[in-house]
């Protein structure tokens, strides 16, 4: 259990660690970094989705002797489905959108920190399921590669800190409120972890459908707002640079470790 502790809560050290650069460094980030940072991030996402979640849920498909491309297709659906009724639910700013709607009764700085929150969420489930995954005892997924994936989350965590806690700052908010707003956004990564572990612990077998929803609301997040925010404007092709790092980083760490 300590190793389920551990691998729940290292993303959140990886958004803590970004959101405190703003105590060390300018209040804004600059616009070719921040441009790289969203790819990378992207990429990272991408990469996690397809070899810590929708691999391994096809592989545990197999195992309970499922229709194996059945489980991922479902959860995948559902989890593109759920974040896209979160978009239109819950009242949000884009991370790079700084201009607060008119109909908004919210503040802005509160709408920046909701939109990390909220994409914080699938990649805490996605946590959660893959540590259910290792307890069930499922030969898909190893200590090693369980902790591949929280270790990739973090490591992309940190920029999405630094990218909501600096212009929270350079908006005139003190720098140690960005950076606990920063912070907060993060804490929704270890709880949502926590209950899809509680949730998915109890069915085994929806096991490889939740493994397949967290990809597909990851997949969503960078489709819907990683990507088209580090397409807009100038350095576009930087975005593009970062993906590719990215990706190809946490494919080694989820091959090497898995």
């Amino acid at each position: 259990m300590k190793n389920v502790f551990f691998g729940l809560m290292i993303p959140f050290v990886g958004t803590t660690l970004g959101a405190m650069m703003v105590l060390f460094t300018k209040d804004r980030v600059n616009e070719k970094l921040q441009k790289v940072l969203l790819g990378f991030a992207s990429g990272v996402m991408i990469a996690a989705s397809v070899w810590s979640l929708l691999i391994p849920a096809i592989e545990m498909a197999e195992e309970q002797q499922v229709v194996p491309w059945v489980p991922a297709a479902i959860g995948f659906l559902f989890g593109m489905g759920f974040l896209l009724l979160l978009d239109h639910i819950i009242p949000h700013l884009h991370i790079n959108n700084v201009v607060e709607g008119p109909k908004s009764k919210l503040k802005k700085n509160t709408m920046l920190v909701l939109a990390v929150t909220l994409h914080n969420i699938p990649e805490g489930m996605a946590v959660g399921v893959i540590f259910a995954g290792l307890l069930s005892g499922s030969p898909s997924i190893t200590v090693s590669g369980a902790f591949a994936l929280s270790l990739g989350i973090a490591i992309q965590n940190f920029p999405e800190g630094a990218i909501i806690s600096m212009p929270l700052a350079a908006d005139g908010t003190s720098k140690w409120k960005a950076c606990w707003l920063g912070v907060g956004s993060g804490v929704v990564e270890p709880v949502a972890g926590f209950l899809t572990l509680l949730i998915t612990r109890q069915i085994i077998g929806i096991l490889p459908y939740f493994l397949a929803f967290a990809a597909g609301a990851m997949i969503y997040v960078v489709v819907d707002e990683l990507i088209p925010e580090g397409q807009n404007g100038k350095h576009s092709d930087l975005t593009t640079v970062g993906v590719a790092f990215g990706f190809a980083l946490m494919m080694i760490l989820d091959v090497a470790l898995g």
